[in-house]
Formats: structure tokens, C-alpha cells, sequence
């Protein structure tokens, strides 16, 4: 019988145009982007359909952008279970910002609390390190462990700012954060070092390092004022790679989230000790099916970021 677990893609994952054939098949898609657009006070579909590019992906819209096209995505889904051949999913697990779509769709948060919750979320990011001064660099084909070190090195040398590994992705794909004015010089040691490939993103927030830790105070409060409930089904936290065992955890997790690493490898590899076979990947993209070939070539992967994939199942 297979086991699968439901994944939901992160910040990175956004393109405009995300979700142009589901909201022209699925009512309860455009549904979806209406209540998201008056929590937020703006046209977040416009956006979404039609950029522009450069603002699509500010992480203020991003943030709800790419939980709301997940989300409406999973509607879509339950809605076309019982003609196609997808699994009901075992576990959930959500990439950074895709935690919280795993938290909608597992009924452990309502829809509307999530959205109004990220543009929070995103804010206090954005706002905890000014624009130009924090950034990420993706890190190819270099044992995690000697990421690890190679960052301590490097902020330890340096008069001051931080460089840290915060996604642990897939074996041999890091993402760094921290500094911007440290981040070339760590590249350039870590290729140094034997990595195949260093290469900045084009990002302007820290996410996951222990730079965000300003912004936590504040979204511990803004989390507190949600209703957070166990979800109806396993949800593999990022800060642990495991299931919370109550809400007071589930909470603690969320906080800590902001300022720690994103532990994906391991959250897909407990997955596949529970007996998972099948990882379907609910949101815009296919970035979380590629990193799943690369953590167990023998997890099926299923990609739904187009409509033809629910309908065509």
C-alpha cells in the first residue's frame, strides 16, 4: 500500500503566471485567491498572473503569494481525489514558507490566520536586516559538514556579521546566509574548498540565520494571537525533522524556524523510515521534486504545479 507525505514548496518557487490554468479550471481556486486578496488588501492574483517580475518576488509578496497558490492548489485537489489516482497523504511537510500551506491543509491553521500570519512573517524579515546588507548563496557538490565549517571559520575570522549554513537542502546542496559583505569571500572559499559551485542568489533577506533572531520576539506575538491546533495528520517541522508532539512545540518550532536551519534532507529521509514511497509536491514549481531524487532516488516524485497533472492522473 503506499505511504506518501505532501510537500509544499518555499520562497523561490514563485514565477508570474503561477497558477493561470487552475484558476481558469477551478472555481474553488479563484475562491481561494479572493479570500487571500481581501486579507491583504490588495489584488494578490494580478500579481501572481501578471507581475510585474520584480515585485512578485519581494519577499512581502512572495511570502503570500506562494502559500496561497499552495493552498488553492490542495483545494483543487481534494476537491479531485476521488477521480484521479493521488494518494490521501500519511505525513506533510513544507519547505521554510511552506510550512505554513502544510499547516492549512493539515487543519492545524485556518487559511486566513496563515495569510495575514506570512505577510507578518515576511515583513519582520524583510525589516531585520536592511536591504543590501544580508543575502544567501547556494553551495553545490561540498559535504554539508564542511559547509558547516567552513562558514565557522569565516565568521569567526571576520571583525564582524555572521556567514552560516541554513538549508540543508539535498547531499551536496547547502544554502548559506548571512552578511552580504562576507558572502563573496565565502564562495571563494568554499569553491576553494571543493565545492563545484558557489552562486549568490537574488535575495536580500537573511532567511534562517541567526540574523533574523530580532524579528522573532515579534512574530512570537503575532504567532501567539493565531489559533494553532495539532495537525489531523504528521507534519515534519523544519527545525527538527520531526513531528511536534503538542501545540506548545508546534509553536516553538514556528519561532525558531526564523533564525535556524531548514533540515530538509532529514525530513525527507524520516519520512522515508516511516514508509513513505511517494512525495507529491503541492505548490508552484518542481523545485522539491528535483531535491527529492537527489536525497532517495527511490521515493517516487510527483510534481503538481500544472493543472493537467490532478486532471490527467
Amino acid at each position: 500500500m503506499m505511504s506518501s507525505i505532501y510537500v509544499f514548496p518555499g520562497q523561490g518557487s514563485q514565477s508570474v503566471g503561477m497558477l493561470a490554468d487552475y484558476i481558469e479550471q477551478f472555481a474553488v481556486v479563484r475562491e481561494t485567491v479572493e479570500q487571500a486578496s481581501q486579507v491583504l488588501g490588495y489584488d494578490i492574483a494580478e500579481l501572481m498572473l501578471n507581475g510585474p517580475e520584480d515585485k512578485l518576488n519581494q519577499t512581502q509578496v512572495t511570502q503570500p503569494a506562494v502559500l496561497v497558490a499552495s493552498v488553492a492548489l490542495w483545494r483543487a485537489i481534494q476537491d479531485n481525489l476521488g477521480g484521479s489516482e493521488l494518494p490521501q497523504p500519511s505525513y506533510m511537510a513544507g519547505h521554510s514558507l511552506g510550512e505554513y500551506s502544510a499547516l492549512v491543509c493539515s487543519g492545524a491553521l485556518e487559511f486566513e490566520s496563515a495569510v495575514a500570519l506570512v505577510a507578518v512573517r515576511a515583513g519582520l524579515m524583510q525589516g531585520a536586516v536592511p536591504v543590501g546588507e544580508g543575502g544567501m548563496a547556494a553551495i553545490l557538490g561540498l559535504p554539508d559538514d564542511e559547509v558547516v565549517s567552513i562558514c565557522a571559520e569565516i565568521t569567526a575570522d571576520a571583525n564582524h556579521g555572521v556567514i552560516e549554513a541554513v538549508n540543508f537542502n539535498s547531499p551536496g546542496q547547502v544554502v548559506i546566509a548571512g552578511n552580504h559583505d562576507l558572502l563573496e569571500s565565502a564562495c571563494a572559499a568554499l569553491k576553494a574548498g571543493g565545492a563545484k559551485r558557489a552562486a549568490l542568489l537574488s535575495v536580500s533577506v537573511p532567511a534562517h540565520s541567526s540574523l533574523m533572531k530580532t524579528a522573532a520576539g515579534e512574530f512570537e506575538q503575532a504567532l501567539n494571537e493565531a489559533e494553532l491546533k495539532m495537525p489531523n495528520l504528521p507534519l515534519i517541522q523544519n527545525v527538527t525533522a520531526r513531528p511536534a508532539q503538542n501545540v506548545a512545540e508546534l509553536r516553538a518550532n514556528l519561532v525558531q524556524q526564523l533564525f535556524s536551519p531548514v533540515k530538509w534532507t532529514d525530513s525527507v529521509r524520516w519520512a522515508a523510515e516511516q514508509g513513505v514511497d511517494t512525495v507529491v509536491e503541492c505548490g508552484p514549481g518542481k523545485v522539491l521534486s528535483g531535491l527529492t531524487k537527489r536525497i532517495d532516488k527511490s521515493l517516487q516524485s510527483v510534481s503538481l504545479s500544472r493543472a493537467d497533472s490532478i486532471l490527467n492522473t
